[in-house]
């Protein structure tokens, strides 16, 4: 972010005489505050090697979680993100717009000003060390971030996809030094401005740094997430997710990154429905990222998801859980300074076959029919950030 505005107030120094007597008046100058201005739009064509009929890169359901078309050139997000700060206090409105910016935002009605909230929300330094955050924020859970320009691969993880994508709420964080920190929240629920019951969910987040270069985050959400009966009443339920988001940048040019997650489920989820009995789900990816030069680097993602219990919205065509392993392998193109990002990418999925049904796989042919149980892609993503 550059600051494009700063301002200050100082007051005008004020002399009174009385008698022999010079009384000065000086009144302090405030607190400087800045403003800066940030954003960025993306934009990406998809190849895909099925060439589905519907030229959909989704297959049975939720496959992708941004990039789902192929076969065409396809606006994803545009960005605007204004930060206020002084020195003890941030404020920051977030507003996205386009196609990416309704899927990040299901959990509000459609046309509705709040799709294009992403983030709004402001922080109040209490010391050095701690400090409370209150408003609508960006999950704590995961690796990766609905932010383009952020992530190295371009398609996002399913880690990403069946997780939180935000939360309204309060939250307080308590630095114990610069290596080591606590955050503890309440929420209202998963990714929605408003809630769906009287319950409320905790969120919390221990960063610490073992040693330099090396960050460690282990996150944690509970909630009920089950609408209210009939009557008013709550039912019982609960979802939660345990995370663990890790990245070691070894050398100036060379970094390794992991993230873990252990979801569970009871009851209803904000009213899908969902199982009688407590049901799981999870996984990991693991990332390597190079620089070959200064405006060219190279990156891989293995990842492994696995809802056969499905509880979580990736699911074979007649509703049944399943899992599937993802390599993706993306190059970053700088270019203008570092504002314009290309990053062509190749990614393939696989899902388990299904036996004795040729045509009800998880992916779509050139016909129309569900024949394929693999998908593989290649892209490029147009982003310029400012």
């Amino acid at each position: 972010m550059v600051p494009f505005l700063g301002f200050a107030k100082s007051g005008e120094e004020k002399k009174a005489v009385k008698a022999d007597t010079i009384v000065v008046a000086e009144v302090e100058e405030e607190a400087r505050g800045t403003f800066a201005f940030s954003g960025y739009l993306d934009s990406y064509y998809m190849a895909n090697f099925n060439k589905p009929a519907s030229r959909s890169n989704m297959g049975a359901t939720n496959a992708r979680v941004f990039d789902q078309r192929s076969g065409q050139f396809s606006l994803g997000l545009v960005q605007t993100k204004v930060v206020y700060t002084n020195d003890k206090s941030e404020a920051v409105v977030d507003l996205t717009f386009g196609p990416n910016a309704n899927l990040g935002n299901y959990g509000n009605s459609l046309f509705n000003t709040a799709l294009a909230i992403k983030q709004a929300y402001f922080t109040y330094k209490f010391t050095d060390k701690f400090s409370m955050t209150a408003g609508q924020f960006g999950t704590h859970i995961g690796y990766e971030v609905i932010d383009a320009p952020a992530n190295f691969n371009y398609s996002l993880s399913n880690l990403f996809n069946n997780g939180p994508f935000y939360h309204a709420g309060l939250k307080a964080t308590y630095a114990f030094s610069d290596r080591a920190s606590l955050m503890v929240g309440v929420v209202n629920n998963v990714d929605g401005l408003g809630d769906n019951n009287r319950a409320k969910g905790i969120i919390s987040q221990l960063y610490f740094k073992p040693v330099e270069n090396w960050n460690v985050y282990l996150n944690y959400i509970g909630s009920n997430e089950a609408n209210t009966d009939s009557l008013g009443k709550q039912p019982d339920g609960f979802y939660q997710v345990f995370d663990l988001t890790t990245s070691f940048q070894i050398t100036e040019k060379f970094l390794l990154g992991l993230n873990a997650a252990y979801g569970s489920q009871k009851g209803d989820y904000q009213g899908f429905g969902g199982p009688i009995d407590t049901q799981t789900w999870g996984g990991f990816a693991v990332y390597a990222n190079t620089a070959i030069t200064d405006n060219f680097g190279i990156g891989a993602r293995y990842e492994y998801f696995n809802n056969d219990n499905g509880v979580r919205s990736l699911l074979t065509r007649s509703g049944m859980g399943t899992k599937v392993n993802s390599v993706t392998l993306t190059g970053n193109i700088s270019l203008a300074d570092g504002h314009i990002l290309v990053k062509p990418e190749f990614r393939l999925d696989a899902y388990p076959k299904l036996s004795g049904a040729s045509e009800e796989q998880q992916f779509q042919d050139s016909d129309g029919n569900w024949t394929k149980n693999s998908q593989t892609t290649f892209g490029l993503a147009f982003i310029y950030k400012f």
